[in-house]
């Protein structure tokens, strides 16, 4: 047979059909065909021969009189697993720890199999095979990955000791109901008509400065994130001059006000999540030493964890709240301060993030040293599980 016979137009109507009109027109173009006709249309379409020949024998036994054929037998086809609630928050518990990925994106994946995961699953007393695992890791956005070169240096040795401990202090405040806080310092915004990265819908272009020099702008903003883990929660507190300890203490206090006291009203701790760098840093003295004053003024003895060194784009605020902020703002040139605290504010997602924010116009001094005998008065007792990066400040 001189080349294929079967022509792009038609496949573009084959590709629009329901399985049974596949079938049956797949099988009317094989007997067209005639000799190897079964062979070149399933090349052509990717349906088996086993289907095809099916079809060539529904074609014979159509007549005007029968009732149409269904699409399937009654009750055939795969059943679709009815995913709940507990069910997801199962799978969700399962694969937390063992969860990867770039959390700036959607893309995550982990290290059990889905025939691991479904017999964990049947152990709960939940009915479900690992295709049905398989489906429901996918919608909720893992994927099945290849490595990809993306790192550099090397992990600290304790790194994955650090992340379970982690877990199980977040565990461990949860089940009391105290309250998980993830902070952070946003990247600092230069403020002026300057042009902000992304794409909006707008009939005309929004005309911004050819150059972001900084003496064109009147100020930074500082935004410093406190996200409530437990509560999908977060707030900012946006300030105008340094990202110091002070204004990273003053701005978890300003949650408390706003938040935490009324969502948290029998609270009997305070968790920490934490970059093991910048203003909040594990090796800060001022930072321990203005979490003794927060502490004081909470009542509450506050325990801080620090991620390692190199993985700060695990920290949740990372990619529960500031990802979500940028893409607001996405195409919007921070003209003012006011501006920053309301495009903030407006964030929002479908899994129900709200976020309040405002201005800070304290002006924090940079450089302040905290003397050894000032450090000594902090009450500080250090976790004998990694105590650089575990410690709990105890107020009097």
């Amino acid at each position: 047979m001189e080349g294929s016979q079967i022509k792009p137009e038609w496949l573009k109507i084959f590709f629009i059909l329901n399985e049974l009109q596949k079938r049956l027109f797949a099988a009317e173009k094989s007997i067209e065909i005639g000799y190897g006709g079964v062979s070149e249309v399933s090349r052509a379409t990717g349906l088996s021969r086993t289907t095809i020949t099916l079809g060539r024998k529904e074609l014979k036994s159509i007549n005007n009189k029968q009732p149409a054929i269904k699409i399937r037998n009654h009750g055939g086809g795969r059943k679709k697993v009815i995913t709940n609630q507990n069910l997801l928050k199962a799978i969700e518990d399962i694969v937390d720890e063992t969860s990867a990925g770039d959390p700036m994106s959607r893309l995550k994946w982990t290290c059990k199999s889905t025939r691991i995961i479904a017999e964990d699953l049947q152990n709960l007393g939940f009915n479900i095979s690992r295709m049905g695992v398989a489906r429901i890791l996918s919608e909720q956005g893992y994927s099945l990955q290849s490595n990809k070169k993306m790192l550099s240096g090397k992990d600290h040795p304790d790194r994955d000791s650090q992340f379970k401990h982690i877990n199980r202090l977040v565990a461990s405040f949860s089940r009391t109901n105290d309250p998980v806080i993830s902070v952070d310092t946003k990247k600092k915004e230069l403020i002026g008509n300057f042009k902000n990265n992304g794409e909006i819908w707008t009939k005309k272009p929004i005309e911004v400065l050819d150059h972001d020099f900084v003496s064109y702008s009147s100020g930074k903003a500082v935004p410093y994130g406190t996200y409530d883990i437990n509560r999908n929660e977060g707030f900012v507190n946006v300030g105008i001059s340094a990202d110091t300890s002070e204004f990273a203490v003053n701005s978890i206090w300003q949650w408390w006000r706003h938040f935490g006291r009324k969502n948290y009203p029998r609270a009997q701790r305070l968790l920490i999540c934490a970059d093991g760098g910048g203003s909040n840093g594990s090796r800060v003295r001022a930072w321990k030493f203005f979490l003794q004053e927060l502490s004081n003024r909470t009542g509450l003895p506050i325990t801080v964890a620090h991620y390692p060194p190199g993985t700060s784009k695990w920290n949740k605020i990372e990619h529960r709240m500031f990802s979500f902020i940028s893409m607001n703002w996405k195409g919007k040139p921070l003209e003012n301060f006011e501006s920053v605290v309301k495009l903030i504010a407006a964030t929002k997602t479908k899994n129900g993030l709200k976020i309040k924010a405002r201005l800070d116009n304290k002006k924090y001094k940079k450089g302040i040293k905290i003397t050894d005998d000032k450090f000594e008065e902090i009450n500080l007792k250090f976790n004998n599980k990694f105590p650089k990066w575990n410690y709990t400040v105890i107020h009097f």
